[in-house]
Protein backbone atom coordinates (compact mmCIF):
# COMPACT_ATOMS: atom_id res chain seq x y z
CA UNK A 1 0.00 0.00 0.00
CA UNK A 2 1.15 3.47 -1.02
CA UNK A 3 0.66 6.58 0.68
CA UNK A 4 -0.65 7.96 -2.89
CA UNK A 5 -3.23 5.28 -2.41
CA UNK A 6 -4.89 6.05 0.49
CA UNK A 7 -7.47 8.87 0.13
CA UNK A 8 -6.95 12.58 1.70
CA UNK A 9 -5.20 12.47 4.83
CA UNK A 10 -2.40 14.91 3.63
CA UNK A 11 -1.88 16.08 7.37
CA UNK A 12 -1.53 12.40 8.46
CA UNK A 13 0.53 11.27 5.78
CA UNK A 14 3.00 14.24 5.91
CA UNK A 15 3.44 13.53 9.76
CA UNK A 16 3.97 10.08 9.14
CA UNK A 17 6.78 10.22 6.52
CA UNK A 18 8.25 13.28 7.99
CA UNK A 19 8.72 11.19 11.90
CA UNK A 20 9.49 8.13 9.76
CA UNK A 21 12.74 10.73 8.55
CA UNK A 22 13.52 11.99 11.23
CA UNK A 23 13.98 8.58 13.03
CA UNK A 24 11.07 8.76 15.36
CA UNK A 25 9.17 5.80 14.94
CA UNK A 26 7.69 5.10 17.95
CA UNK A 27 7.37 1.09 18.49
CA UNK A 28 3.79 0.96 19.20
CA UNK A 29 1.22 3.37 17.77
CA UNK A 30 -2.89 3.74 17.77
CA UNK A 31 -4.18 4.71 14.28
CA UNK A 32 -7.88 5.51 15.34
CA UNK A 33 -10.40 6.83 13.06
CA UNK A 34 -13.87 6.44 12.49
CA UNK A 35 -14.99 3.42 9.60
CA UNK A 36 -14.02 4.31 6.10
CA UNK A 37 -11.21 7.26 7.14
CA UNK A 38 -8.91 5.17 5.90
CA UNK A 39 -7.16 3.95 9.00
CA UNK A 40 -5.70 0.27 7.82
CA UNK A 41 -5.08 1.77 4.43
CA UNK A 42 -2.45 4.25 6.09
CA UNK A 43 -1.11 1.85 8.73
CA UNK A 44 0.03 -0.38 6.28
CA UNK A 45 1.00 2.60 3.82
CA UNK A 46 3.01 3.61 7.08
CA UNK A 47 4.72 -0.12 7.45
CA UNK A 48 5.07 0.39 3.65
CA UNK A 49 7.15 3.43 4.24
CA UNK A 50 8.76 2.23 7.00
CA UNK A 51 10.37 -0.58 6.04
CA UNK A 52 11.53 0.45 2.27
CA UNK A 53 14.86 0.11 0.76
CA UNK A 54 15.08 3.41 -1.15
CA UNK A 55 12.49 5.79 0.27
CA UNK A 56 11.05 8.22 -1.90
CA UNK A 57 9.93 12.09 -1.18
CA UNK A 58 6.50 11.68 0.61
CA UNK A 59 5.88 7.49 -0.37
CA UNK A 60 7.49 4.19 -0.78
CA UNK A 61 9.92 3.19 -4.04
CA UNK A 62 7.59 0.20 -5.08
CA UNK A 63 10.78 -1.34 -6.55
CA UNK A 64 12.67 -2.55 -4.13
CA UNK A 65 11.95 -6.31 -2.78
CA UNK A 66 10.48 -5.20 0.93
CA UNK A 67 8.02 -3.13 -1.28
CA UNK A 68 7.27 -5.67 -3.78
CA UNK A 69 6.42 -8.11 -0.90
CA UNK A 70 4.77 -5.43 1.45
CA UNK A 71 1.91 -4.81 -2.15
CA UNK A 72 1.36 -8.44 -1.40
CA UNK A 73 1.29 -8.39 2.25
CA UNK A 74 3.58 -11.37 2.23
CA UNK A 75 7.09 -9.41 3.79
CA UNK A 76 8.11 -11.96 6.03
CA UNK A 77 8.54 -9.62 8.86
CA UNK A 78 4.79 -7.98 8.07
CA UNK A 79 2.21 -10.04 10.96
CA UNK A 80 -1.59 -9.76 11.06
CA UNK A 81 -3.74 -9.88 13.79
CA UNK A 82 -7.59 -9.78 13.51
CA UNK A 83 -11.13 -10.76 15.01
CA UNK A 84 -11.85 -14.26 13.65
CA UNK A 85 -14.28 -17.50 14.72
CA UNK A 86 -14.56 -20.34 15.20
CA UNK A 87 -15.30 -23.01 13.02
CA UNK A 88 -15.81 -26.79 12.55
CA UNK A 89 -12.24 -27.00 10.92
CA UNK A 90 -10.64 -24.37 13.61
CA UNK A 91 -11.23 -24.86 17.53
CA UNK A 92 -8.97 -22.42 18.47
CA UNK A 93 -8.51 -20.09 15.43
CA UNK A 94 -5.77 -17.63 15.20
CA UNK A 95 -5.35 -15.16 12.71
CA UNK A 96 -3.06 -17.21 10.30
CA UNK A 97 -5.72 -19.85 9.98
CA UNK A 98 -7.53 -16.97 7.69
CA UNK A 99 -4.15 -15.39 6.67
CA UNK A 100 -4.64 -15.74 2.74
CA UNK A 101 -8.69 -14.45 2.80
CA UNK A 102 -7.29 -11.69 4.79
CA UNK A 103 -4.45 -11.16 2.17
CA UNK A 104 -7.02 -11.00 -0.60
CA UNK A 105 -9.63 -8.99 0.77
CA UNK A 106 -7.47 -6.05 2.12
CA UNK A 107 -5.45 -5.96 -1.44
CA UNK A 108 -9.06 -5.63 -3.00
CA UNK A 109 -10.57 -3.02 -0.68
CA UNK A 110 -8.36 -1.85 2.84
CA UNK A 111 -11.65 0.33 3.51
CA UNK A 112 -13.97 -2.67 4.48
CA UNK A 113 -15.51 -2.93 8.09
CA UNK A 114 -16.40 -6.25 10.21
CA UNK A 115 -19.27 -7.61 8.81
CA UNK A 116 -17.71 -7.26 5.40
CA UNK A 117 -14.77 -9.06 6.45
CA UNK A 118 -16.74 -12.20 7.96
CA UNK A 119 -18.89 -12.06 5.05
CA UNK A 120 -15.89 -12.31 2.81
CA UNK A 121 -15.27 -15.39 4.93
CA UNK A 122 -18.69 -16.69 4.72
CA UNK A 123 -19.61 -16.67 8.83
CA UNK A 124 -22.67 -15.37 9.61
CA UNK A 125 -24.00 -16.74 13.24
CA UNK A 126 -20.80 -15.60 14.93
CA UNK A 127 -18.99 -12.66 16.38
CA UNK A 128 -15.48 -12.13 16.07
CA UNK A 129 -13.08 -12.08 18.80
CA UNK A 130 -9.38 -12.10 19.06
CA UNK A 131 -8.82 -15.41 21.43
CA UNK A 132 -6.47 -15.61 24.37
CA UNK A 133 -4.38 -17.76 22.64
CA UNK A 134 -3.60 -15.87 19.53
CA UNK A 135 -1.34 -13.59 22.51
CA UNK A 136 1.13 -16.85 22.25
CA UNK A 137 1.79 -16.88 18.75
CA UNK A 138 2.02 -12.52 18.88
CA UNK A 139 5.00 -13.41 21.28
CA UNK A 140 6.61 -16.24 19.13
CA UNK A 141 6.86 -14.72 15.92
CA UNK A 142 8.32 -11.08 17.39
CA UNK A 143 10.98 -13.06 19.55
CA UNK A 144 12.46 -14.34 16.58
CA UNK A 145 14.75 -11.87 14.60
CA UNK A 146 13.73 -10.78 11.72
CA UNK A 147 14.36 -12.13 8.47
CA UNK A 148 14.82 -9.50 5.98
CA UNK A 149 13.48 -5.61 7.17
CA UNK A 150 15.25 -3.69 10.03
CA UNK A 151 12.02 -3.69 11.77
CA UNK A 152 9.47 -6.57 12.33
CA UNK A 153 5.86 -5.11 12.06
CA UNK A 154 2.98 -6.75 13.85
CA UNK A 155 -0.78 -4.89 12.52
CA UNK A 156 -3.22 -5.69 15.25
CA UNK A 157 -6.61 -4.53 13.46
CA UNK A 158 -9.57 -3.88 15.72
CA UNK A 159 -7.60 -4.43 19.01
CA UNK A 160 -11.00 -3.98 20.83
CA UNK A 161 -11.65 -7.13 20.24
CA UNK A 162 -9.22 -8.50 21.99
CA UNK A 163 -10.12 -11.37 24.57
CA UNK A 164 -9.02 -9.74 27.75
CA UNK A 165 -6.60 -12.94 28.75
CA UNK A 166 -4.96 -12.09 25.16
CA UNK A 167 -4.41 -8.38 26.08
CA UNK A 168 -3.13 -8.69 29.36
CA UNK A 169 -0.42 -11.07 28.15
CA UNK A 170 0.69 -8.48 25.41
CA UNK A 171 1.00 -5.90 27.83
CA UNK A 172 5.08 -6.21 28.71
CA UNK A 173 5.88 -6.94 25.18
CA UNK A 174 3.57 -3.59 23.57
CA UNK A 175 5.77 -1.59 26.68
CA UNK A 176 9.36 -3.18 26.12
CA UNK A 177 9.57 -4.86 22.54
CA UNK A 178 12.65 -6.45 21.07
CA UNK A 179 14.81 -4.00 19.22
CA UNK A 180 13.25 -2.87 16.08
CA UNK A 181 9.71 -3.94 16.89
CA UNK A 182 6.49 -1.84 15.74
CA UNK A 183 3.33 -2.27 17.02
CA UNK A 184 0.15 -1.01 14.64
CA UNK A 185 -3.05 -0.84 16.08
CA UNK A 186 -5.89 -0.28 13.90
CA UNK A 187 -9.35 0.96 15.69
CA UNK A 188 -12.67 2.47 15.07
CA UNK A 189 -13.54 2.48 18.64
CA UNK A 190 -10.73 3.95 20.64
CA UNK A 191 -12.51 4.09 24.00
CA UNK A 192 -13.75 0.30 23.76
CA UNK A 193 -9.68 -0.61 24.04
CA UNK A 194 -8.76 -1.36 27.33
CA UNK A 195 -6.66 1.73 29.18
CA UNK A 196 -3.52 -0.52 29.57
CA UNK A 197 -2.93 -1.06 26.01
CA UNK A 198 -4.51 1.89 24.88
CA UNK A 199 -2.14 4.31 27.48
CA UNK A 200 1.17 2.22 26.05
CA UNK A 201 1.03 3.17 22.62
CA UNK A 202 1.33 6.83 20.73
CA UNK A 203 -1.85 8.27 19.14
CA UNK A 204 -2.28 9.07 15.33
CA UNK A 205 -6.04 10.72 15.44
CA UNK A 206 -7.24 9.92 11.91
CA UNK A 207 -10.71 11.84 10.94
CA UNK A 208 -13.15 11.98 8.77
CA UNK A 209 -12.02 11.93 4.76
CA UNK A 210 -13.06 15.61 3.65
CA UNK A 211 -15.52 16.17 1.13
CA UNK A 212 -13.54 17.20 -1.37
CA UNK A 213 -11.35 13.90 -1.29
CA UNK A 214 -14.10 11.98 -1.33
CA UNK A 215 -15.77 13.76 -4.41
CA UNK A 216 -12.19 13.26 -5.64
CA UNK A 217 -11.91 9.49 -4.86
CA UNK A 218 -15.45 8.96 -6.75
CA UNK A 219 -16.10 11.02 -9.36
CA UNK A 220 -14.64 9.50 -11.87
CA UNK A 221 -16.27 6.20 -11.29
CA UNK A 222 -18.84 4.39 -14.02
CA UNK A 223 -21.40 4.02 -11.12
CA UNK A 224 -21.62 8.52 -10.71
CA UNK A 225 -23.15 9.17 -14.32
CA UNK A 226 -26.35 10.30 -13.58
CA UNK A 227 -26.18 10.42 -9.71
CA UNK A 228 -26.46 13.48 -7.93
CA UNK A 229 -22.80 13.46 -6.98
CA UNK A 230 -23.32 16.20 -4.30
CA UNK A 231 -25.53 14.14 -1.92
CA UNK A 232 -23.63 11.06 -2.17
CA UNK A 233 -20.83 12.70 -0.82
CA UNK A 234 -23.12 14.76 1.97
CA UNK A 235 -24.87 11.00 2.50
CA UNK A 236 -21.43 9.49 2.78
CA UNK A 237 -19.96 12.12 5.85
CA UNK A 238 -16.64 11.27 5.35
CA UNK A 239 -16.76 7.75 5.25
CA UNK A 240 -15.61 5.85 1.81
CA UNK A 241 -16.90 2.62 2.29
CA UNK A 242 -20.13 4.55 2.25
CA UNK A 243 -19.61 6.43 -0.37
CA UNK A 244 -19.26 3.12 -2.47
CA UNK A 245 -22.50 1.40 -0.95
CA UNK A 246 -24.58 4.68 -1.63
CA UNK A 247 -23.03 4.25 -5.60
CA UNK A 248 -23.38 0.13 -5.68
CA UNK A 249 -26.88 0.11 -4.12
CA UNK A 250 -25.69 -1.71 -0.78
CA UNK A 251 -27.66 -5.36 0.18
CA UNK A 252 -27.17 -4.79 3.30
CA UNK A 253 -28.26 -1.19 3.58
CA UNK A 254 -31.49 -2.28 1.91
CA UNK A 255 -32.17 -5.17 3.84
CA UNK A 256 -31.97 -2.83 7.26
CA UNK A 257 -34.22 -0.37 5.91
CA UNK A 258 -36.58 -3.02 4.69
CA UNK A 259 -36.46 -4.36 8.39
CA UNK A 260 -36.48 -1.54 10.26
CA UNK A 261 -39.58 -0.04 8.46
CA UNK A 262 -41.49 -3.67 9.20
CA UNK A 263 -40.67 -2.97 12.93
CA UNK A 264 -42.06 0.34 12.78
CA UNK A 265 -45.02 -0.84 10.86
CA UNK A 266 -45.35 -3.46 12.66
CA UNK A 267 -45.29 -1.85 16.48
CA UNK A 268 -47.04 1.02 15.41
CA UNK A 269 -50.18 -1.02 14.13
CA UNK A 270 -49.88 -3.38 17.33
CA UNK A 271 -49.35 -6.33 14.52
CA UNK A 272 -48.39 -8.85 17.21
CA UNK A 273 -48.46 -11.83 14.72
CA UNK A 274 -46.68 -10.51 11.92
CA UNK A 275 -43.97 -8.52 14.72
CA UNK A 276 -43.41 -12.11 16.37
CA UNK A 277 -42.75 -13.46 12.77
CA UNK A 278 -40.31 -10.32 12.68
CA UNK A 279 -38.82 -11.34 15.83
CA UNK A 280 -37.83 -14.94 14.09
CA UNK A 281 -36.52 -13.99 10.75
CA UNK A 282 -34.05 -11.26 12.52
CA UNK A 283 -32.75 -13.95 15.06
CA UNK A 284 -31.79 -16.13 13.06
CA UNK A 285 -29.12 -13.51 10.76
CA UNK A 286 -26.08 -13.90 12.78
CA UNK A 287 -24.75 -11.50 15.52
CA UNK A 288 -22.91 -9.24 13.64
CA UNK A 289 -25.86 -8.35 11.08
CA UNK A 290 -27.85 -7.99 14.08
CA UNK A 291 -25.67 -5.64 15.77
CA UNK A 292 -24.97 -3.72 12.60
CA UNK A 293 -29.27 -3.17 11.86
CA UNK A 294 -29.71 -1.78 15.39
CA UNK A 295 -26.50 0.61 14.67
CA UNK A 296 -28.39 1.60 11.07
CA UNK A 297 -31.83 2.20 13.10
CA UNK A 298 -30.13 3.99 15.69
CA UNK A 299 -28.91 6.62 13.08
CA UNK A 300 -32.24 6.15 10.76
CA UNK A 301 -34.28 6.97 14.44
CA UNK A 302 -31.79 10.21 14.65
CA UNK A 303 -32.24 11.37 11.05
CA UNK A 304 -36.13 11.06 11.27
CA UNK A 305 -36.04 13.09 14.58
CA UNK A 306 -33.63 15.43 12.74
CA UNK A 307 -35.80 15.27 9.75
CA UNK A 308 -38.59 16.77 11.49
CA UNK A 309 -36.62 20.70 11.95
CA UNK A 310 -36.90 20.80 8.09
CA UNK A 311 -33.03 21.46 7.91
CA UNK A 312 -31.85 19.49 4.60
CA UNK A 313 -28.25 20.18 5.59
CA UNK A 314 -28.93 18.47 9.12
CA UNK A 315 -30.12 15.53 7.47
CA UNK A 316 -28.55 12.61 6.16
CA UNK A 317 -30.82 9.85 4.08
CA UNK A 318 -30.42 8.57 0.58
CA UNK A 319 -33.91 8.54 -2.01
CA UNK A 320 -35.42 5.44 -0.37
CA UNK A 321 -35.01 6.76 3.19
CA UNK A 322 -36.03 9.94 2.69
CA UNK A 323 -39.28 8.15 1.18
CA UNK A 324 -40.20 6.28 4.29
CA UNK A 325 -39.59 9.52 7.02
CA UNK A 326 -41.43 12.10 4.49
CA UNK A 327 -44.47 10.03 6.26
CA UNK A 328 -42.84 8.26 9.41
CA UNK A 329 -40.64 11.30 11.03
CA UNK A 330 -43.83 12.85 12.90
CA UNK A 331 -43.95 9.58 15.16
CA UNK A 332 -40.28 10.44 16.17
CA UNK A 333 -40.15 13.11 18.83
CA UNK A 334 -39.31 14.81 21.43
CA UNK A 335 -41.76 13.06 23.57
CA UNK A 336 -40.08 9.04 23.07
CA UNK A 337 -36.39 9.98 20.77
CA UNK A 338 -34.66 9.35 24.21
CA UNK A 339 -36.33 6.41 25.37
CA UNK A 340 -36.45 4.81 21.72
CA UNK A 341 -32.53 5.22 21.48
CA UNK A 342 -32.08 3.54 24.80
CA UNK A 343 -33.92 0.78 23.87
CA UNK A 344 -32.02 0.20 20.68
CA UNK A 345 -28.79 1.11 22.47
CA UNK A 346 -29.53 -1.78 24.95
CA UNK A 347 -30.24 -4.00 22.79
CA UNK A 348 -27.04 -3.86 20.95
CA UNK A 349 -25.02 -4.25 24.27
CA UNK A 350 -27.41 -7.22 25.10
CA UNK A 351 -26.46 -8.94 21.42
CA UNK A 352 -22.53 -8.10 21.54
CA UNK A 353 -22.70 -9.85 25.36
CA UNK A 354 -24.03 -12.92 23.44
CA UNK A 355 -28.01 -12.69 25.31
CA UNK A 356 -30.54 -14.70 23.41
CA UNK A 357 -31.39 -12.55 20.20
CA UNK A 358 -34.88 -14.11 19.99
CA UNK A 359 -35.65 -12.75 23.50
CA UNK A 360 -33.74 -9.53 22.90
CA UNK A 361 -35.42 -8.36 20.13
CA UNK A 362 -38.96 -9.75 21.88
CA UNK A 363 -38.19 -7.16 24.57
CA UNK A 364 -37.26 -4.74 22.30
CA UNK A 365 -40.18 -4.56 19.42
CA UNK A 366 -42.88 -4.89 22.46
CA UNK A 367 -41.18 -2.22 23.85
CA UNK A 368 -41.25 -0.16 21.04
CA UNK A 369 -44.87 -0.71 20.34
CA UNK A 370 -45.44 1.20 23.74
CA UNK A 371 -42.99 4.04 23.08
CA UNK A 372 -44.16 4.61 19.47
CA UNK A 373 -47.63 6.47 19.47
CA UNK A 374 -46.23 8.67 22.32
Amino acid sequence: MFFKDVIGQQAIKERLTRAVDEQRVSHAQLFSGPEGSGNLALALAYAQYVCCLDKREGDSCGNCTSCKKYQKLIHPDLHFVFPVVKTPKFKEPVSDNFIEEWRKLVIENAYFNMEDWFDFIGVENAQGLIYAHQSEEIIRKLSLKSFESEYKVMVIWMPEKMHVACANKLLKMIEEPPVKTLFLLVTGNEEEIITTIRSRCQLVKIPSISAEDIQTAIGDLPETEGRDLQNLVHLSRGNYRKAINLLEQDESTQYNLERFKELMRFTYGRKFLDLFQWVNEISGIGRERQKTFLQYSLGLVRENFVNNLKTKELVFMDEKEQAFSSRFSPFINERNILSITSELEKAFQHIAMNGNPRIIFTDLSLKITKLIRK
